[in-house]
């Protein structure tokens, strides 16, 4: 079957591989729509990040070249000796975490804290980016009737976005500022409007992401290269907004948003950086602001499926572009290094 792997920063190829053969436990997707995720931009730009090169991965025994791709959605096609959870003909999402299971995080459920964690897609065992893949069963999750295989495909990274929005201070009547309005950021703007922000300001350079931001429910959206955004959110908020969410991965909007928000206000860092950054401590300290990290998600889907339902997290408005498998570097890594028009980009594993 074709699939596309990762050998090195730079270097994805399409080319045939074996087709999984199922397993006891196992559940075996037609790939239907995947999306190139800001993660897998950064593994074909500057990785290894997630990918194991020097070692296999603990939890899938992978090593590089490995197939990439984490956001999808498929057809089930063959199930293992023991799957009771779905059937074949089944439309379903994966959640792509690996984990181990064993340690401390695991053992408390919070297995997307797991000391050995990975992705499917990412760190071993397969990946969207090919016409079938195999996974676990816990690791799959029934479409409710009514939503597209395009509509999943954006499940994954929709449940990063609500993730964020659950672990966050913020409740029912409060402001916001999304710093970034790639695609996770834009669907942090959308899990922000279901969870009941009064206000949600966007940060933003591209003035195509800056009217989809408006587009999604943003309030108003300051460009940094106009004036100074932190100024101006405090000046729109009569103080600063109650949780700033960093999603650029740029070291110096990280301090940025930190000011931006309110005496005990809240950042939560969502992205994956390649880089240090550095911030200035007393300017948490001297206010008794909290800073939090997040990673991924866990225990959400099916809420994020029904928020689907619903309207929210559209695919009609976050997919940009369609493309082959076999389109995935020219069309796809290397159209989005270059260009910051395009939202989300979804691969055909089967055009």
């Amino acid at each position: 079957m074709k699939a596309a792997r990762w050998y090195k920063a730079k270097d994805i190829r399409v080319e045939n591989i074996e087709e999984p053969v199922i397993a006891p436990g196992k559940v075996k997707i037609k790939v239907h729509w995947t999306g190139i995720c800001g993660s897998d931009l950064h593994e074909y730009a500057a990785g290894p990040i997630f990918i194991p090169v020097e070692q296999p991965h603990y939890v899938s025994k992978d090593i590089a070249p490995i197939v990439m791709g984490h956001e999808f959605s498929g057809e089930v096609v063959e199930i293992g000796d023991g799957v009771t959870k779905v059937q074949v003909g089944d439309p379903v999402v994966v959640e792509p975490i690996l984990a181990c299971g064993e340690c401390a995080a695991c053992k408390k459920g919070k297995y997307n804290i797991c000391k050995h964690l990975g992705f499917h897609g990412l760190s071993g065992g397969g990946g969207g980016f090919s016409e079938y893949t195999m996974v676990d069963e816990k690791m799959v999750h029934k479409m409710p009737e009514g939503l597209s295989y395009e509509q999943g495909a954006l499940v994954e990274p929709a449940a990063v976005a609500l993730h964020a929005v659950r672990k966050s201070k913020l409740k029912a009547g409060d402001t916001a500022a999304v710093f970034g309005t790639g695609p996770i950021g834009l669907l942090v703007i959308e899990a922000l409007r279901a969870a009941g922000a009064a206000e949600i300001y966007a940060v933003e350079l591209s003035a195509e992401r800056a009217t989809k931001a408006l587009e999604l429910g943003a309030t108003a959206v300051i460009n940094p290269k106009d004036e100074d955004a932190v100024a101006r959110l405090h000046d729109l908020t009569n103080g600063g907004v109650d949780v700033a969410f960093e999603v650029t991965g740029v070291p110096v909007v990280l301090q940025q948003a930190i000011d931006s928000t309110t005496f005990e206000g809240e950042t939560i860092i969502v992205s994956i950086w390649e880089t240090d950054a550095s911030i200035l401590p007393n300017n948490i300290v001297l206010t008794e602001r909290s800073v939090k990290g997040i990673i991924a998600y866990r225990d959400i889907f099916p809420a994020v499926m029904e928020l689907m339902k619903q309207g929210y997290f559209p695919a009609e408005k976050l997919v940009t572009k369609r493309i082959a498998l076999e389109e995935v570097v020219t069309e796809g890594f290397e159209v989005l290094m270059k260009e910051r028009n395009h939202i989300k980009i979804l691969v055909n594993s089967q055009a």
